[in-house]
């Protein structure tokens, strides 16, 4: 049996989900396979959602018409924001959620797509010749289109490790790995490469002395990460710290040549700031206690998640460790951890429309291209779908800038960088946080997404609606005054100098500590009601209005250096003026601007300089090479000054 579409998408995680979902909305005929159409969108390690940057990923996929935030919404049963003693730049929204509820909320999402189909079966080879031409399945069912996403996962030749057991080929627990598929794409010549992750015990609720723990209850303000769909929000559950100490330690040490990770049994490197215990306890020996966090799993379970065990070591000696930890001495484990090794391909292969460079039509997105968490593939996910679609429907490619969003920052840095460990997203990573704040994504992102169709109709008019509440609220703020009578009241409680004569509500908001909403409610009944998320915006956007000008400034310097286009064909191995390494680096990597290529590790100042004049004398001074030379980077230095 044949079936046509224009875009195929292999695997049906979080990546898998929100390439098909983006497709489908640019209206592109597409299909989404998947071994089991039960498990889409599993959150096959913690039911979470968000944190510090990545809670931004998810909200920035929401600006974009995405769906984790929808699905996080309707499924989450605790919420915090994480950082909120810091500035707004670094703050993350986190959502524990109800891990059954979770993809269902995905599913009644995916078959709201007129343009989606879900097929159940496992690919195993792909159709190419001087392009990708399709997919071919276990069962012989062959998709023919001209472009496919790959979301694997750590389905590619996946191995699961639990102490010295013999290692079991699995994607996930319960699952098969796919190895043809894995096969198919070496044969290919793509360089592939192996990581692990892992996963902690989980217990039973039942069985914790919470009276030994301290309790973390969620916020009390409501939040939402979608901002164009408002899902009725669950009632919160509380989560659990608890820490592990001396007798932990001395359990995982006596027993770490039974670890599969320090026994020898797994080669693939794992993620550095997602350590399992064991690697907690061999690289922190002096550490006197190790947080642990029980999360709950959902609304109907009594199972817990105990974040900060990651581990492979046998079963009985996670019991063993577990009951060591205060509050834990009686509890039961329902489920032990495990390690997981599996293929992945280094990103440098990939352009930034996670296309990948040797084949047309082939993209890639997840933890196939090395990075970790749902919120990275997530992201991932939403871009090579989109522009796997613009592709075939003849649109231009979709790229999110680092000026833009955490999503460009995670694809430039992918692309760029390229990883040697699993890469996790953070906010140092990005130069320009204060623009990429996680409250401001409809109208950094929005009308992009708007501009090339990845909008619903239904997201069209909840975007216009957000922004005319935005303007209406910037402009309340700028407008308004107070008189002494009314704002001295707010500026008292905020411990801020009183006035002497009315003051715009804009000014009054500029002052440390004086909240939006205060204001609001000083000015009474001639006040307008405004969404929550609004007036964090319009807030932030006051109190630190000169560092945002100044950053917007530094981003507007960045797209100048964007602006000079490298030629897809530049002879990088020729350039006699740069360096060996830098001569190497541009080759793999094949930058497309000055701005890419300044972020290539091994290519200095002097090299960007070196190349701009070889780039000059390469299209014999020419127009275009001279405002190519004239574009400031920091290598630039004016001739008259040299």
């Amino acid at each position: 049996m044949r079936l046509r579409y224009d875009v195929i998408v292999v695997g049906g995680g979080h990546a898998g989900t929100e390439a098909a979902a983006a497709a489908a909305r640019l209206g592109a005929k597409t299909v989404l396979i998947t071994p089991d159409l039960t498990r889409i969108a599993q959150m096959s390690c913690n039911p979470a959602i968000g944190g510090v940057a990545k809670g931004t990923v998810a909200r920035e996929v929401g600006a974009l018409g995405g769906v984790m935030p929808q699905a996080t919404d309707a499924s989450r049963i605790h919420f915090r924001m994480l950082n909120k003693s810091k500035g707004p730049a670094v703050w993350g929204p986190r959502a524990q959620c109800d891990r059954a509820l979770y993809p269902i909320a995905v599913r009644r999402i995916l078959d709201g797509l007129e343009n989606l189909d879900l097929f159940q079966e496992m690919v195993t080879g792909l159709h190419i010749d001087d392009r990708v031409r399709g997919v071919e399945t276990r069962g012989g069912v062959t998709f023919e289109g001209e472009a496919v996403v790959v979301t694997a996962g750590t389905f590619l030749r996946g191995r699961i490790h639990v102490g010295g057991a013999a290692a079991q080929g699995a994607g996930r627990a319960g699952e098969s790995p796919s190895i043809a598929l894995a096969e198919a794409l070496e044969a290919r010549g793509l360089e592939m490469a192996r990581f692990k992750t892992g996963t902690p015990p989980r217990i039973d609720g039942r069985t914790v002395d919470y009276s030994r723990c301290e309790r973390q209850d969620g916020d009390r303000q409501p939040f939402r990460f979608s901002f164009y769909v408002r899902e009725p929000l669950l009632k919160q559950m509380p989560c659990w710290i608890t820490w592990s100490d001396n007798g932990l330690r001395d359990i995982v040490t006596r027993n770490l040549a039974r670890s599969a990770l320090y026994g020898g049994a797994i080669s693939g490197r794992g993620p550095r700031y997602c350590p399992s215990i064991e690697d907690k306890v061999v690289r922190f020996p002096d550490a006197a206690r190790h947080q642990v966090f029980l999360e709950p799993e959902g609304l109907d379970t009594t199972e817990l998640y105990v974040n900060g065990l990651s581990t492979s070591l046998p079963p009985g000696v996670q019991l063993e460790f577990l009951r060591s930890i205060p509050g834990l001495e009686d509890a039961r484990m329902t489920k032990p951890g495990y390690a997981i090794e599996y293929d992945y391909f280094p990103p440098h292969q990939l352009n930034h429309a996670l296309e990948v460079r040797s084949m047309r039509g082939l993209y890639f997105a997840g933890q196939i291209n090395g990075t970790t968490g749902y919120e990275e593939a997530a992201g991932q996910g939403l871009v090579a779908g989109a522009n796997a679609a613009l592709a075939v429907l003849g649109g231009d490619r979709f790229i999110v800038e680092r000026d833009q969003g955490y999503i460009g920052v995670l694809i430039d840095d992918l692309v760029t960088k390229g990883v040697d460990e699993p890469y996790r997203l953070f906010t140092s990573r990005a130069e320009f946080r204060l623009l990429l704040r996680q409250d401001n994504g409809p109208s950094r992102l929005g009308p992009l997404a708007r501009s090339i169709g990845l909008l619903t109709s239904g997201q069209e008019i909840a975007l216009e609606e957000r922004l005319r509440e935005e303007s209406r609220a910037m402009v309340w703020f700028r407008d308004y005054s107070l008189s002494p009578e009314v704002a001295n009241p707010v500026l008292h409680a905020a411990g801020s100098e009183p006035v002497k004569h009315s003051r715009r509500a804009r000014q009054l908001l500029r002052r440390p500590r004086v909240d939006a909403r205060a204001l609001l409610a000083a000015a009474g009944g001639e006040a307008p009601d405004f969404d929550p998320d609004v007036l964090a915006k319009v807030e932030i956007d006051a109190k630190y209005e000169g560092y945002v000008r100044r950053e917007a400034e530094r981003a507007q310097r960045l797209r100048e250096q964007a602006d000079f286009i490298i030629p897809e064909d530049a002879p990088f191995t020729t350039f006699a003026t740069l360096s060996l390494e830098a001569r190497q680096k541009l080759s793999r990597v094949r930058p497309t601007s000055l701005a890419q290529a300044g972020r290539i590790p091994g290519v200095s100042p002097a090299d960007l300089q070196n190349l701009v004049m070889e780039l000059r004398r390469m299209h014999g001074g020419g127009a275009q090479a001279k405002r190519v030379f004239h574009v400031k980077h920091p290598a630039y230095v004016p001739e008259q000054q040299r």
